[in-house]
């Protein structure tokens, strides 16, 4: 395969010093026509307009049978399957990368961008493997990846030796697989795939959308952190992937000093449902579901662990007007989502600062694992997420998801919180 594609490959170099550059692939040039499925609904309304619960359930029940009727239009519904298995293929290899470099963290991995949050060798190193494994698994189709790095900081004469340690990580993790055990990438090949990262996104096509290290504060502290991984078509979410190597197998609301087994990987189709299974070759994916909790009081709700990511007085405030009991879980990243979707908790809340926007990458592949397991997310108005604006997500206040019987209750504790704030900072 490699010498049809025009790939550099062990036997054709010897010792592994020569280093070509990624070669530009070929691709169709057919249209491809538009998926069918499901349209998604706003169930909700805006804060301006409050919604009654009852209202809300019948919005809810609606769309259900909307959805229902539109699988009786004759046209295919795309499966996604090998979508899916290139996802997931590409997720574990770069959670294989991520975790050799968690367990031995260097000070001259740890560089600096604009916004001063921490970017390390793995996050680039993992949105290069993702790059090159996808493009290399669907070399059928254009390519288009909407993903949080760049290389330009890479290009630089001071980036030298981070660039080679990258390079060696991502050829070394590529070789532990027997698809690509004879692919080596220069480190200009390395840059090339993490260029390809920099597509807008939009409601036309098809997009992926990569975060390579969601929670990139928890994975230096040896914490959660997620390889995030969604496909949008034609502005929709149709499959997400989430690794998360520290996550345990089993439930964090059972898990005591002893965690046992971690490594999880979710994964979800629009209209086959969420799946987990353990990160380890061989292992079988197992269906999930979101809690069936519907009393708030038996309810616990999941918040970002860093306070400059969401405000946790406002949740706080949320959580005592529902009744919840249980103290918060904090833990970084995309992982929040996955143990809801198993039902870990009942409830996830973000509310970011004033100013701040939400990316896509942040979201797109938890929230399609969340409602194909059941659940619901939406902004702090109810509204459904739009992922087909480009790489940011614009939306009412915040983000909330839980399970259909909880929403009414928790949309009315929000919009009253919210508007309770907004009211006390009128008279500051």
């Amino acid at each position: 395969m490699a010498a049809r594609l025009g790939l550099t490959t062990v036997s054709s170099l010897g010792p592994r010093k020569a280093l070509l550059p990624l070669p530009v692939r070929l691709r169709s040039l057919l249209s491809v026509p538009a998926p069918r499925y499901p349209s998604h609904r706003h169930f909700y309304t805006s804060l301006s307009s409050p919604i009654s619960p009852l209202q809300l359930v019948k919005n809810l029940s609606q769309s259900q049978v909307a959805m229902s009727a539109s699988g009786s239009d004759p046209s295919p519904i795309p499966t996604y399957e090998k979508e899916l298995a290139a996802a997931k293929k590409a997720a574990s290899l770069a959670a294989r990368l991520c975790q050799s470099v968690q367990a031995e963290i260097l000070q001259s991995d740890v560089q600096s961008k604009a916004d001063k949050s921490p970017v390390t060798v793995a996050d680039y190193g993992s949105q290069a493997i993702v790059s090159f494994v996808l493009d290399m698994e669907l070399s059928s189709g254009p390519f288009s990846m909407v993903a949080e790095e760049d290389s330009e900081d890479l290009r630089k004469d001071s980036s030298k030796e981070i660039l080679s340690r990258i390079t060696d990580l991502v050829n070394d993790t590529l070789s532990t697989d027997p698809s690509f055990c004879n692919v080596i990438l220069s480190e200009e090949g390395i840059l090339s795939a993490i260029e390809k990262g920099t597509s807008e996104g939009g409601s036309s096509g098809r997009h992926w959308v990569l975060d390579p290290i969601d929670g990139t504060k928890g994975f230096l502290r040896g914490d959660q952190y997620a390889i995030a991984l969604a496909l949008l078509d034609e502005g929709k979410v149709v499959l997400g992937v989430l690794a998360c190597p520290n996550l345990p197998l089993a439930s964090i609301q059972h898990t005591t000093q002893n965690v046992g087994e971690s490594g999880c990987l979710f994964s979800a189709i629009v209209g086959n449902g969420a799946w987990m299974q353990s990160l380890d070759e061989g292992s079988s994916p197992t269906k999930i579901q979101v809690t069936s909790t519907a009393d708030p009081v038996d309810a616990s709700f999941f918040e970002s662990f860093e306070a400059a990511h969401s405000l946790h007085d406002l949740t706080s405030n949320i959580a005592k007007k529902l009744g919840v009991k249980a103290p918060p879980v904090r833990i970084d990243s995309q992982a929040k989502y996955g143990a809801l979707a198993r039902g870990d908790g009942a409830i996830y809340l973000r509310f970011p600062h004033k100013g701040y926007r939400e990316k896509i990458w942040d979201h797109a592949a938890g929230y399609i694992v969340v409602t194909e397991a059941g659940g619901v997310v939406t902004d702090a108005a109810g509204n459904d997420l739009d992922f087909s604006k480009g790489r940011y997500l614009d939306l009412d206040t915040g983000i909330m998801a839980t399970n259909k019987k909880l929403m009414p209750s928790l949309l009315v504790a929000v919009q009253e919180s919210i508007k309770e704030q907004q009211q006390s900072a009128s008279l500051l």
